[in-house]
């Protein structure tokens, strides 16, 4: 199973979109849209899952700086959570209980 990110993806991209692009490809078993947790508003990026390694790498190949829905969207193979650096900074809370 390969994860695909997609990004700079068109606020108004709906989940079939990205079926449709990454199905001329091979079988798409999963797609995401990530949203906002307070607003509910697509952020700009989606995953897609392939299980073919083949079909995702020619997916991947393909897709990378074409346009879905109006945008040229970035293609590459997601890379695991633990590689990405831990967050920093924020200060969580926004003062709840300090009075």
């Amino acid at each position: 199973m390969t994860s695909i990110y997609v990004g700079n993806l068109s606020h108004n991209a709906t989940e079939n979109d990205l079926r449709d692009a990454f199905g001329q490809f091979g079988a798409v078993a999963n797609v995401t849209i990530i949203k906002d947790r307070e607003t509910g508003r697509p952020r700009g990026f989606a995953f897609v899952e392939m299980s073919d390694n083949g079909e995702a790498a020619t997916a991947i190949q393909e897709l990378n700086l074409k346009e879905i829905n109006g945008r040229a969207v970035t293609v590459n193979e997601a890379r695991p959570k633990a590689d990405r650096p831990a967050r920093r900074g924020g200060g969580g809370g926004g003062g709840r209980g300090r009075w």
